[in-house]
């Protein structure tokens, strides 16, 4: 079954302590070994998962947890990853996907299977699931197949390479946008300066943390913000009314995945530093 988080809207938040923050917008406990775990969320219905096949495969297709026959009957899926190589069998297909590839899934998908090709270095697969009204054939995007966006300034500790995988210009889909950010050495902003976008949301999954590090997410309206302390295979749900920034103490990497309206990258409205609260 899968655990259900209903989102809160912006007035919210001004009476949520730090229990009830985490609560709403972070998920934690995804990665357990030899399962798979999902979380369905209210915000635009992403579900988001993740499963750290060993010995033998974990399989899923039934559509019982979102009403429908299949789990793929009206949904798409982009599934990333983080972990040492395995691989994604759809409906007999196999995508061998190492580390930092991902496989889009798309509608009408009856049976998954996720594998790790050592189960003593098992794969980590993260997955963000939206709805889909389109027949999109399913694909492995390798690593060197993304479009890099190189951001940020060193000297503003904010350098960064931006990858997108799920993205009209790369790997077309429905509605879903799925990427993977590394940060350069030493630099520990990401999503500098931050923005909203109003027509659409983001989940972050942010893991390569050692378990001594957080990063310091900050979410919340520009007049008032709050923070979410973020370890290593956690995942931040960032409504569109939210803004979404973060700060490591050490090095890290993050998975963003977006749903909503539309897929325009740049349908963003960017908030200046100077005015956060």
């Amino acid at each position: 079954m899968m655990r259900t988080i209903y989102g809160a809207s912006p007035g919210d938040i001004a009476g949520m302590d730090t229990e009830r923050l985490r609560t709403e917008f972070l998920v934690d406990g995804l990665f357990r070994p030899g399962a798979i775990e999902f979380v369905y969320t209210h915000i635009d219905r992403m579900i988001v998962g993740g499963a750290v096949p060993l010995a033998n495969p974990l399989v899923f297709g039934n559509g019982a947890d979102v009403g429908t026959e299949l789990f793929f009957t009206a949904r798409e899926m982009g599934i990333a990853n983080l972990g040492c190589s395995g691989a994604v069998t759809v409906d007999g297909t196999r995508f061998a996907a190492a580390n930092r590839d991902v496989v889009y899934v798309g509608r009408g998908a009856r049976e998954l299977a996720l594998e790790s090709d050592d189960p003593e270095r098992p794969a980590h697969f993260y997955m963000n699931s939206v709805p889909a009204g389109a027949d999109i054939p399913h694909r492995l995007i390798a690593k060197s197949e993304a479009k890099p966006l190189v951001l940020g300034e060193e000297a503003r500790a904010s350098k960064r390479t931006l990858r997108m995988y799920i993205h009209p210009e790369v790997a077309p889909s429905c509605l879903l946008l799925m990427g993977i950010t590394d940060l350069a050495p030493g630099s520990v902003w990401n999503t500098m300066p931050p923005h909203l976008h109003e027509r659409r949301m983001e989940a972050y999954c942010y893991f390569d943390l050692a378990a001594v590090d957080r990063v310091v997410h900050l979410m919340g309206r520009p007049d008032n913000t709050r923070h979410l302390m973020v370890a290593d295979g956690d995942v931040v749900l960032s409504p569109a009314w939210s803004i979404h920034m973060g700060a490591g103490t050490g090095p890290y990497a993050f998975v963003w995945g977006m749903t909503g309206e539309n897929q325009a990258y740049t349908d963003v409205d960017p908030v200046a530093v100077k005015d956060l609260r």
